[in-house]
């Protein structure tokens, strides 16, 4: 618009041809906004706020004789103040920025010399930091008086200009610094041997657990496979097994059974049949004895009544025998009546047969 002028936010908007209200400021300085200018009447300059930089590479002695080459860079701009604004634009609003940065050079060049000159070489390298804060707070006085500030002030490189001495100072340390490094790359070489050796121990310990491992499960899985494959015939035998138990008990129980069987069928009669034998014997034997003592009397009739009365004697030596005798009676009462039926029997019988003997040796 017209007449109407808005500086950059980096800039600074000087205005003259009117007199200020303040008698020390000979132009009016707008910052940030705009403002009406009568043209024709008044003019309008713009001064830029924005950070300038400028290097410096000086030539400098130290208190040892010894030449250095300095190089720096010098970070500034001018001051966000009215006074400073002020006091630069009187001085740099036509050549801002050549002016500004070679004035700053020169600035920064002189208190550069003058603080290496109070220094020795050793100092310098050592203490750059310090060296360039010197250098930085002697020169604010002076560029605050030409309206500018200074952000940083950094020395880029030092240059002894080929004497040797630099480096002659760095080559103990460059020594140490080496040696250090070898010996830090052995302890490392050391370390990355003695690491990969017990990676290799490592890995050698898991692949023998590994194969241990292995060898436990295969082993347990044969095991259960040799179990699960026995286990059908080793149920069969263990049912054989109970089978044949079973049987030879049962043969066992039939064996025992048929042994009472054959005792009451064949042993029981045999040794009752046998009793009656010796029973009849010994009867005969006692016929005899009778018969002889009859035969020697000559007397019949005294035989008769003799065996008549030796009938009941008889009689009684057979029962005695069947005293021992194990007898199995298998008709309860009506045996029992039998076998005394059967002893009367033979004992009359046995008198028959010794008295017909006894009638045929006195005929004879």
């Amino acid at each position: 618009m017209l007449g109407y002028h808005v500086p950059e936010p980096d800039e600074a908007m000087l205005i003259s041809g009117k007199k200020s209200a303040d008698a020390a400021e000979p132009f009016i300085v707008i910052v940030g906004h705009g403002k009406w200018v009568m043209p024709l009447f008044r003019r309008v300059t713009y001064l830029s706020l924005a950070m300038q930089e400028a290097r410096i590479e000086e030539t400098c002695v130290t208190t040892q004789g010894i030449q250095l080459k300095v190089k720096a860079v010098i970070a500034h701009k001018v001051g966000g103040d009215k006074p400073a604004i002020i006091s630069a634009g009187q001085r740099f609003v036509s050549e801002q920025e050549r002016e500004m940065s070679q004035l700053t050079g020169q600035i920064f060049s002189g208190h550069l010399r003058s603080i290496v000159g109070s220094m020795t070489v050793e100092q310098i390298i050592r203490e750059r930091d310090t060296l360039a804060r010197q250098v930085l707070e002697n020169s604010k006085i002076e560029m605050g008086r030409i309206g500018l500030v200074v952000d940083s002030f950094q020395i880029q490189s030092i240059d002894d200009l080929g004497s040797g001495y630099i480096e002659a100072l760095a080559a103990p340390e460059v020594a140490r610094v080496r040696r250090e490094a070898a010996i830090a790359q052995a302890h490392a070489d050391q370390a990355a041997a003695e690491a990969q050796q017990a990676s290799l121990r490592n890995q050698a310990d898991y692949e023998r657990d590994t194969a241990i491992k292995r060898a436990t499960i295969r082993s347990e899985t044969d095991k259960a496979n040799a179990e699960a494959a026995q286990a059908g015939p080793l149920a069969q035998a263990t049912a054989d097994r109970a089978i044949a138990f079973e049987r030879a008990k049962l043969a066992e129980a039939q064996a025992e059974q048929r042994e009472k069987e054959l005792v009451f069928e064949v042993v029981k009669p045999a040794e009752a049949e046998a009793q009656r034998t010796k029973i009849r014997a010994e009867a005969e034997a006692e016929a005899l004895r009778i018969q002889a003592s009859a035969a020697a009397q000559n007397n019949r009739i005294a035989l008769d009544q003799r065996l008549i009365e030796q009938l009941p004697a008889v009689v009684a030596s057979l029962s005695e025998g069947l005293q021992g005798a194990h007898l199995t009676m298998f008709n309860g009462a009506e045996g029992v009546n039998q076998l005394t039926t059967g002893i009367v029997s033979q004992a009359a019988a046995l008198l028959n047969t010794l008295k017909q003997q006894y009638v045929e040796t006195d005929g004879d």
